[in-house]
């Protein structure tokens, strides 16, 4: 297993629109088992391949808490195909925008089909952070950040300062 670098704003691969993976293969258990290595050592809680350059339809998450055991789940083709009317709230981060926060409103509850590390079609409703994280990790499947959810006037704020700080880490 090998931690992968992982792209951060402004990069413009963030916006690339990840391709169906056909089968699995022993490559995409390959960059299933970076992606959980890399997720838990940046540490968070949810990664989309493309965040890592490749840009596959493979999601990792796993939303234990630190003292709980690991709940890893791989996910390649997820696809929601249910959501809640019920909204909720949560203050939603992301690996590829580190140390910004804010508050996301998205549906409370989901269902999701995919298939898994082994090639079986599976199915997972949820609801709470997990939710959350499976709506976050697969908006960037689509090419869409967390921050597309919240007000033009903050997204515009946060890609300005990381644009600005990719421009002074250039220059040294």
């Amino acid at each position: 297993m090998t931690i992968r670098p992982i792209i951060i704003l402004p990069d413009p691969k963030l916006r690339l629109v990840s391709e169906t993976v056909p089968k699995v293969t022993p490559e995409i258990r390959a960059l299933i088992d970076d992606m959980f290595a890399t997720m838990y050592d940046a540490p968070g809680i949810g990664l989309a391949a493309i965040q890592v350059g490749v840009p596959q339809r493979v999601v990792t998450i796993d939303v234990a808490k630190a003292e709980e055991p690991k709940t890893p789940i791989a996910l390649i083709n997820p696809e929601i195909v249910w959501s809640s009317p019920e909204l909720s709230v949560y203050e939603e981060g992301c690996l590829s925008i580190p140390e910004y926060y804010e508050e996301v409103e998205r549906p409370a509850k989901v269902r999701v089909r995919f298939t898994d590390r082994e090639g079986a079609a599976c199915e997972i409703e949820a609801d709470g952070l997990l939710a959350t994280c499976l709506q976050h990790e697969i908006d960037h499947l689509h090419g869409k950040l967390f921050i597309d959810h919240i007000s033009k006037l903050k997204r515009d704020r946060v890609v300005k300062k990381f644009a600005k700080a990719a421009k002074r880490e250039h220059e040294l």
